[in-house]
């Protein structure tokens, strides 16, 4: 048997956590006391998670987060009203599961964006398609996609990902064509996926900036009723850094 020639067909057939496996065997003399059935499994065990890490690489790039964020680096020292116990029961993704939205809000730089980066990042590591949006760039987005035919299926792109976050929502004001985008946005993953927005602006006052109360209600009875609240407080946390 021609191990070279073996690793290198592993390789051509991209079966590259094999091909590891096996030059360690042939070239490193690991694995001699394996049994057949023991080193099967390995190449294959071996094989699946080398896929599993590209996989979950892939999906972190295509969300297209802003921030490199990590549910391990999360700050609980600084007072902030973040309840850690609470998070983690979030991080269980079980909201995903049952369709469920989690609204983080607070003052600039308490670590709202970057909180609701780190559950979607979290949610990529558990190969739940994530996608990310500034809230006002995805409005934007969906103008341009009325003016060339792609609405519908921008709609459909996003109704793919099981988790769509939407960050700084409420920063640009709503006219009238932002308004029935947001609701139909909303509408068509209501009970189907899940949101998570994070605002400056205290979801007591959405509907005012919202406006046009029909559409508001709609919208906040799909988005509020099913939502995990988040409430930052505190100084911002850009200072602290900027401090040290």
């Amino acid at each position: 048997m021609n191990n070279h020639t073996t690793i290198e067909k592993m390789k051509l057939l991209h079966l590259h956590g094999m091909a590891q496996v096996h030059y360690a065997a042939v070239h490193e003399k690991m694995y001699a006391d394996y049994t057949l059935d023991e080193y099967a499994a390995l190449l294959a065990d071996q094989e699946w998670e080398l896929r599993q890490h590209k996989k979950i690489k892939n999906m972190i790039a295509r969300a297209g987060f802003k921030l490199h964020a990590s549910v391990r680096d999360i700050d609980y020292t600084t007072t902030r009203g973040l309840d850690r116990n609470y998070l983690e029961r979030l991080l269980s993704l079980d909201f995903i599961k049952q369709s469920q939205n989690i609204i983080i809000t607070g003052p600039t730089g308490v670590g709202k964006s970057y909180l609701a980066q780190a559950i979607g990042n979290h949610a990529c590591t558990m190969l739940y398609k994530t996608i990310y949006f500034n809230t006002a760039r995805l409005m934007e987005l969906f103008r341009t996609a009325r003016i060339d035919g792609t609405y519908l299926k921008l709609i459909k792109k996003i109704k793919r990902s099981p988790l769509l976050v939407l960050d700084d929502f409420g920063l640009a004001p709503f006219d009238a064509n932002a308004r029935q985008i947001l609701l139909d946005l909303v509408e068509d993953r209501h009970e189907q996926a899940s949101i998570i927005i994070t605002s400056q602006i205290p979801v007591g006052k959405w509907h005012e900036l919202i406006g046009e109360g029909t559409i508001a209600d709609a919208v906040l009875d799909r988005i509020v009723n099913a939502a995990h609240r988040i409430t930052l407080t505190g100084k911002s946390l850009r200072k602290k850094i900027d401090q040290q």
